[in-house]
């Protein structure tokens, strides 16, 4: 008997295409949405993703093509015009005014009224009945900067419910979420499809896809690779299409003997942890994880190393001299660089060009009397360009128009550039397709071959296993153990991680 017909999409996109000044971002996509459908959008960085996200969502308008919903031809000049068709972003910047309630939050802007005035009571009656659609017991009067990263991703998704959004749009909603917020965020999805409402999913984490995903349609260099059925949904299709090259040895690991040590840590004290004394050292050429789950100190210990946070008490020695951190400039001068977690907010400047950021840490070495080195400044970001592979028409472009991926080679070749003998990688590949993953991994590696002493804060075991020639792991500020590279399995650092060890193993 011949196949039964599929119902109409709830959307349709036919012939895609969108041009920037020197890039081409899409040529000729289509993609279709069924009710109650999972979908998910997957490609390397520079693929095409966010530019469709933006049309569909109407940020951008599209060159040519059309956008069909529940069969009727749209056009979207604003924001606004998509969500009134029932279309909804989350952006990956989540865009909550925290200084406002729950409630506020989710009506900013369409406010109800009575006599007049904002009536106080129906946003709370509605708010309420949202986040109870949801899953989520809280106050709507509650501050939404006193909520976790998770429940204000849970406020944007009862915000896009309270304008009748029948298609949601979640870009790497599990970026900043930790393990059991994610897993909560995934029953609410799974929640939401079984109420009719579609869902467009995009994220680098591959396993996630998988878990999600009714169907895949992947993109690449713009353009369409393929579609995959539930059936066919497998790490090695999804690598496939995405990247079209072998990726099969993602982490490029060559370990061999640590040089001499290039930083000590003796009873360091961070501010959000000052009751734990935090000793540890990393060799020159050697990589050096650090593990734990969510608020356990580790972002604070590369900061706080960097001089961005002072430290309470403790020493640091870099190559055996005694370091004075009050600064970062005193970290930069005696040879450190953190490459931050949030790198659009922290690690470049989105409205300066490729070359302006490259050398932006550097300008007062290449300096001549004062004044601006233009041929010097040309020839360190040709090089770091060329050595990284950033992919652009030009290093004079905006570095806000580039990838996450090529914008955090940037924010890497600003701090190569300086040739420092300590690398802080806060989450180096967070936000990033699993081909610039590579690249940062062949990077990392070859670094390490050169001398330079690594230490890296990553949420994914996967990669702590794969890179890491020792692993230091957290909880609570406190370093509860340290395991060498035949000594890593997942079970051994979640132990210690969830500080289920013994008492020898724990370092306070």
């Amino acid at each position: 008997m011949p196949a039964a017909p599929q119902s109409q999409p709830r959307l349709q996109v036919e012939g895609i295409s969108k041009s920037f000044p020197g890039v081409r971002a899409l040529q000729n996509v289509e993609m279709h949405l069924q009710q109650g459908e999972v979908l998910s959008v997957v490609g390397e960085n520079g693929a095409g993703k966010s530019t469709l996200m933006k049309i569909l969502a109407g940020v951008q308008r599209q060159d040519s093509g059309s956008v069909r919903v529940d069969g009727k031809t749209v056009s979207f000049a604003s924001v606004s015009d998509a969500m009134d068709a029932g279309i909804a972003l989350i952006h990956q910047e989540l865009n909550l005014a925290d200084n406002l309630t729950i409630g506020a939050n989710i009506f900013l802007g369409r406010e109800p009224r009575r006599l007049g005035l904002i009536d106080e009571r129906a946003i709370h009656r509605e708010s309420t009945r949202f986040l109870k659609r949801i899953g989520l017991s809280l106050d709507p009067g509650t501050l939404v900067q006193d909520l976790t990263t998770g429940q204000q991703q849970m406020v944007e998704i009862a915000k896009a419910l309270s304008i009748d959004a029948r298609v949601l749009i979640m870009d790497e909603p599990t970026s900043s979420l930790s393990a059991a917020e994610s897993e909560r965020l995934f029953d609410v999805i799974r929640d939401l499809r079984s109420q009719g409402v579609s869902i467009v999913y995009i994220s680098h984490r591959l396993a996630e896809v998988q878990e999600l995903s009714d169907r895949v349609t992947v993109l690449r260099d713009g353009e369409l690779a393929g579609h995959l059925a539930e059936d066919q949904i497998t790490h090695g299709n999804l690598v496939r299409l995405m990247v079209g090259r072998d990726v099969s040895r993602v982490f490029s690991r060559t370990p061999f003997p640590a040089g001499k040590v290039a930083v000590e840590v003796r009873g360091l004290r961070t501010s959000t942890w000052p009751a734990h004394e935090l000793n540890f050292a990393v060799h020159s050429g050697e990589i050096v994880g650090i593990a734990g789950l969510v608020g356990a100190g580790r972002t604070e210990v590369l900061r706080t190393l960097f001089g961005a946070d002072a430290p309470l008490s403790g020493e640091i020695r870099i190559r055996g001299q005694k370091l004075t951190v009050t600064s970062p400039v005193d970290a930069i001068e005696s040879g450190i660089a953190l490459v931050p977690e949030d790198r659009k907010q922290q690690g470049v400047v989105l409205d300066m060009t490729i070359r302006e950021n490259i050398s932006l840490a550097s300008i007062h070495r290449t300096a001549r009397s004062g004044f601006m080195n233009f041929a010097a400044e040309r020839r360190q970001s040709a090089d770091m360009c060329e050595q990284l592979r950033v992919k652009a028409p030009a290093d004079t472009i905006r570095t806000g128009n580039l990838s996450g991926g090529n914008q955090q080679k940037v924010v890497l070749g600003k701090w190569l550039s300086m040739k420092p003998h300590l690398l802080l990688l806060d989450e180096p590949t967070r936000g990033i397709d699993i081909g610039a993953k590579q690249e940062i991994y062949q990077l990392m590696d070859r670094l390490a071959a050169e001398g330079i002493a690594i230490l890296f804060v990553s949420s994914e075991l996967e990669e702590i296993m794969g890179l890491s020639d020792r692993v230091i792991i957290m909880h609570e500020g406190c370093i509860t153990g340290e395991l060498s590279r035949d000594q890593l399995t997942e079970q051994a650092i979640m132990t210690l991680a969830t500080r289920q060890a013994s008492a020898a193993n724990v370092q306070n």
